[in-house]
C-alpha cells in the first residue's frame, strides 16, 4: 500500500490490500466505515473522496481518477459470480467449481457518484460524469453527462471547461503555497 502523506484513511475504514495493489494520491480520503478490497489493482487519484459506507469489492481492478468522489453507500463491484450458469457461487467455494468473472470499474477525473449508486463490473465512467443517487450503472457512461435511474439514462450535461479551470486554479494555488513554504524553510 502506497498512500501519499496528505491522504487520509480514517481509523474505522477497512482497507484490505494483501497484494500491495493500492496507491492513494495526495489529499484523498477514505471515510470511517468504508470498505475497500484492493483486489488486483486499486488506484485512487488526488483529491478523491470515498464516503462512509461505500464498498469496493470483487477482486478486480478499481481506478478512480483525480477530483472524483463516491457518496455514502455506493457499491463498486469489480467482479462477481456467474449466477445463471451451472456453477456454485460465493468466495468460500474453490475456484474450479465457480465461474467467477473478474473485471474492472474505472472512474475518470471530476466524476461524482451519488448516494447508494451501484457500479457493476466492466464499466467505465468518462471524465466529468455525474451519477444520481440510487442509479444502477451496467454500461460505460460518456464524458460530462449526468445520468440517473435503472435502467440508467442521460438526463443532462456538466460544464467541463469550468470544472477543469477550477481544478487547475486549485492546483496552481497549492503549488504557490508549497513554493512559499519551501522558501521559508530555506531561510
Amino acid at each position: 500500500m502506497r498512500v501519499e502523506r496528505t491522504a487520509k484513511i480514517y481509523p474505522c475504514a477497512l482497507v484490505i490490500d494483501d497484494r500491495g495493489a493500492l496507491t492513494m494520491g495526495a489529499r484523498s480520503q477514505i471515510d470511517d466505515f468504508a470498505f475497500v478490497n484492493a483486489g488486483q489493482l486499486c488506484r485512487i487519484g488526488r483529491f478523491v473522496h470515498i464516503a462512509s459506507f461505500v464498498s469496493v469489492i470483487g477482486g478486480g481492478t478499481f481506478i478512480i481518477d483525480d477530483f472524483s468522489g463516491l457518496s455514502a453507500g455506493c457499491r463498486v463491484i469489480t467482479g462477481t459470480d456467474d449466477y445463471i450458469g451451472p456453477f456454485l457461487t460465493n468466495p468460500t467455494v474453490p475456484r474450479e467449481f465457480t465461474n467467477r468473472q473478474v473485471s474492472h470499474v474505472t472512474i475518470g477525473k471530476y466524476v461524482v457518484v451519488g448516494t447508494n449508486a451501484v457500479l457493476f463490473p466492466g464499466v467505465t465512467l468518462g471524465e466529468g460524469v455525474a451519477v444520481a443517487a440510487c442509479a444502477v450503472v451496467r454500461r460505460d457512461l460518456a464524458p460530462w453527462g449526468v445520468y440517473a435511474g435503472d435502467p440508467i439514462r442521460k438526463i443532462g450535461e456538466r460544464d467541463g471547461a469550468t470544472i477543469r479551470e477550477k481544478a487547475a486554479n486549485l492546483l496552481g494555488r497549492l503549488e504557490l503555497e508549497a513554493a512559499a513554504e519551501r522558501d521559508l524553510l530555506a531561510l
